[in-house]
């Protein structure tokens, strides 16, 4: 099978527009996401941020930078303000070079945000203190 770019999404929410709730909950989002598909940072194309408008305090991609995607091109933006939609919210679209098909790529959306896609929001039971360990063993400083 041939390596194509392919999209993994994530979302997460935070209780608190704080920079360490931010770097926190984004952190967690990535650690799923990278140990539930095996992606190695020089695999990621890019990545594209967004967050809604009261989500300021900190640029999300900080988060991606602390696991070590050094040299991945990352950039961070406002969702669309939709008038009832899910608020403090945090999503990320990763592109990522891989030789899995499309039916493979394992979705993240934790905390709130699994109300966004219930259909992709079906994870393994999460042990958040041994991702938080996870966490800690891969911070690069960023």
């Amino acid at each position: 099978m041939s390596v194509v770019c392919r999209g993994v999404r994530g979302a997460t929410t935070v209780e608190e527009n704080s920079r360490d709730e931010i770097l926190r909950a984004t952190r967690q989002m990535l650690a799923l996401m990278i140990r539930r598909n095996g992606i190695a940072p020089q695999d990621v194309a890019s990545a594209m941020f967004t967050v809604t408008r009261d989500v300021d305090a900190e640029f999300p991609a900080l988060a991606a930078r602390q696991l070590g995607w050094l040299e991945v091109p990352l950039l961070c933006g406002y969702e669309i303000d939709v008038p009832g939609s899910l608020p403090k919210c945090i999503r990320v679209l990763v592109h990522w070079n891989t030789d899995k098909p499309q039916s493979e790529i394992h979705h993240v959306y934790i905390h709130k945000a699994a109300a966004l896609r219930p259909d992709l929001s079906k994870l393994p039971p999460v042990d958040w203190e041994e991702l938080e360990s996870w966490i800690a063993e891969h911070l690069t400083g960023g």
